[in-house]
């Protein structure tokens, strides 16, 4: 492919993210009213370390908003509608390069092994570069985003070697379990759901990709709410640990919020729920480093600086 019909593709691409990011914003559930009272307004998707915060009803007199995707949540932040959020290692990029205001103020250890190609047993594939030629499905801007690009690069392929569908995951799994695509990069719980007889895992993002969470809070309430979203991390902090060391229970309390069975929520959980950490200089160089690689690939309009948005205050947290 041209590489000037390449960028105007993936320009094309940036802009549909944000649209569609913005289009979702509507679908942030406010669960508790008052937000605006004073209240600190936390957005949070089903899985992830505020899911388990949530579900233990430990964060009591915040205001609770769900939303379906990270760029969704980016896109709230930008609106004023919630203070903080936590999303994959995608969104925030794609957000700086939408020009959203937001600070990064902690992170998690790396999962790897949370996110990982899926292919069916019967295709006869063994390595990803026996998909070159193949179409691949995944959710644009998200974790696994990021995922594709190191595959490409470790294999030797470019984005010309294989047809990429872009599809939510609600829309990756049938299209996967129909034949409709031959691959589909993938993040817990979804994972965990599609580990299936006949599915195969043909590679994770070991030594590929981190596919750290990043907490992510308006500039705003990190100047003027500092001591409520301290409290909020100390808390997390502390109720992350306590899933880590009860495995058992914190999959009997999480299986009915993810709405899977509690066999499936254990065996992803244990894999992709890990540790908070700050947010240290090297977490700056290793987004950084994924921020340059979107826009050498030119995957977002251009170079940006991610790591002027760490945000060193709350370190103390989790040291």
């Amino acid at each position: 492919m041209h590489r000037s019909l390449w960028r105007r593709r993936a320009l094309a691409t940036f802009g549909a993210i944000l649209v569609a990011a913005a289009a979702l914003t509507a679908c942030g559930d406010a669960e508790d009213s008052g937000g605006g009272d004073g209240q600190l307004r936390v957005g949070y998707q089903r899985y992830g370390s505020l899911s388990l915060l949530k579900a233990r009803n430990e964060a009591p007199g915040v205001t609770w908003s769900l939303f379906e995707s990270g760029p969704a949540l980016t896109e709230a932040l930008k609106a004023g509608s919630i203070d903080i959020g936590e999303t994959g290692e995608a969104p925030p990029i794609f957000a700086a390069a939408g020009k959203i205001p937001f600070k990064i103020v902690a992170t998690s250890d790396e999962v790897p092994q949370g996110e990982a190609v899926l292919v069916k047993e019967s295709s006869g594939f063994r390595t990803f570069a026996d998909l070159k030629g193949r179409t691949v499905a995944l959710n644009k801007g998200s974790n696994v985003h990021w995922l594709l690009v190191k595959l490409l690069e470790a294999n030797n392929m470019t984005l010309q070697d294989i047809t990429v569908q872009y599809l939510k995951p609600a829309e990756g799994r049938p299209a996967f379990d129909a034949g409709q695509v031959d691959a589909w990069i993938i993040w817990d719980p979804y994972f965990a759901l599609a580990e299936q007889p006949g599915v195969k895992v043909l590679a994770d993002a070991t030594g590929l990709a981190s596919n750290r969470q990043y907490i992510l809070a308006a500039p705003d309430a990190v100047e003027k709410k500092t001591d409520q979203v301290r409290d909020l991390l100390t808390q997390l902090n502390t109720t992350t640990q306590w899933g880590i060391d009860n495995p058992e229970e914190r999959a009997r309390l999480l299986a009915p919020e993810l709405k899977i069975a509690e066999d499936v929520a254990k065996r992803s959980l244990d894999r992709s729920a890990k540790s908070l950490a700050p947010v240290s200089a090297a977490i700056g160089d290793e987004l950084q480093a994924i921020a340059d690689g979107f826009a050498e690939l030119e995957l977002i309009p251009e170079p940006i600086d991610i790591k002027a948005r760490i945000e060193p205050q709350f370190t103390g947290v989790f040291t």
